[in-house]
């Protein structure tokens, strides 16, 4: 194996450390900031089951982003994940949660144009289509938990102190399940740059067996939950507390939402059951975890008629949505030209 690599590697590792701090905020960001579960919990279980996903069931989406764009050197998909991670770094810093997915895509269009590599437009107009229905089918699960929630809560006769625990227990399992939807979707924003010019072999040891890919894929989910344990506590006060008061019931709605939001634009076998049987499947994208989770907390603010919603802290990070992919692809793209034109390395092929 090509040693340099490792080297290379650092920035898709500084990118996966980026959305762990940023991304846990949206599996957990709820469930801690109403303290029904505790921080490190929160961070164990997510790290353990973004992990799975990622090793698992990552290559869906990762395909995807090779479409938009194959970087073919690996000083190029260095600086690609690195011009990603800064920018998403900047914004973390700041206390947003903004969109990893938007960062890498931006920056392998930086990647494109420095290249003279074309952007297959459909691929992109695929991508950005899922920047506006991600945070509206996760509006559209919540409004739809929200009053099946209302309705079950009305008509049962649960002690308060026994729908506290059954409450605690449903963040628990939808948080785990959505780090699993999480590192299943969103590892292609990790290591998708590095896909092409992997040199890590499969491994096999006693009937456990990972391909090359799935090598790649587990020292991103590392990077991740490395994140999640080191700074993902101030984002997750932005989305569990700033944006909207949240009953513990509120936030386990919005986690499932956001999760399985997540999961449908990863998962290979429900896209090909609805092929199977001739039924429209969403396609298989890297969307933005923050956009699942802000579509969540929006439809259960409408379906409460729309005034606990603090408009204000949502335009902040409406603003970072639109300038994350224009930052992170203008950054790559300078940082291209010097990387080539005074460390001499080939970017592109």
């Amino acid at each position: 194996m090509d040693y340099s690599f490792l080297f290379f590697i650092s920035s898709g590792l500084f990118l996966g450390w980026s959305l762990g701090a940023n991304d846990a905020a949206n599996i957990f960001g709820t469930a801690v900031g109403t303290k029904m579960v505790k921080f490190k919990t929160a961070a164990v279980i997510a790290s353990v089951f973004v992990t799975l996903g990622a090793v698992y069931a990552g290559a869906g989406a990762s395909q995807t982003l090779g479409d938009l764009g194959a970087i073919n050197a690996i000083a190029g998909s260095f600086m690609t994940a690195f011009a990603a991670a800064l920018t998403v770094y900047w914004m973390v810093k700041s206390g947003l949660t903004v969109s990893t997915s938007q960062a890498i895509v931006g920056a392998i269009v930086g990647w494109n144009l420095y290249s003279g590599k074309p952007t297959d437009i459909s691929v992109l107009s695929k991508i950005i289509s899922t920047w506006i229905f991600c945070p509206l089918i996760s509006g559209g699960f919540a409004i739809a938990l929200y009053y099946f929630i209302k309705w079950g809560i009305k008509h049962s006769s649960l002690h308060l102190l026994r729908l506290d625990q059954i409450t605690r227990w449903g963040l628990i399992l939808t948080g785990a399940f959505g780090a699993y939807a999480l590192g299943a979707n969103n590892i292609a924003n990790v290591m998708g740059a590095f896909v092409e010019a992997n040199p890590f072999r499969g491994i096999n040891l006693r009937g456990f067996s990972l391909n090359g890919t799935q090598v790649l894929f587990l020292i991103g989910s590392i990077a991740i939950s490395v994140g999640v344990f080191t700074y993902s506590q101030k984002t997750m006060a932005t989305v569990g507390k700033r944006l909207m008061s949240m009953s513990p019931q509120v936030a386990w709605i919005v986690v499932l939402a956001q999760s399985l939001t997540l999961f449908i634009f990863s998962s290979q076998g429900l896209k090909d059951l609805l092929t199977s049987m001739h039924l429209p499947s969403l396609p298989l994208v890297p969307v933005s975890c923050s956009q699942a989770v802000i579509g969540a907390v929006i439809g259960v603010g409408l379906a409460k008629g729309g005034r606990e919603i603090k408009w204000g802290i949502l335009g902040r990070i409406a603003i970072g949505w639109i300038t994350t992919p224009v930052i992170a692809g203008i950054l790559c793209f300078v940082a291209l030209f010097f990387l080539e034109n005074v460390f001499q390395l080939q970017v592109y092929h």
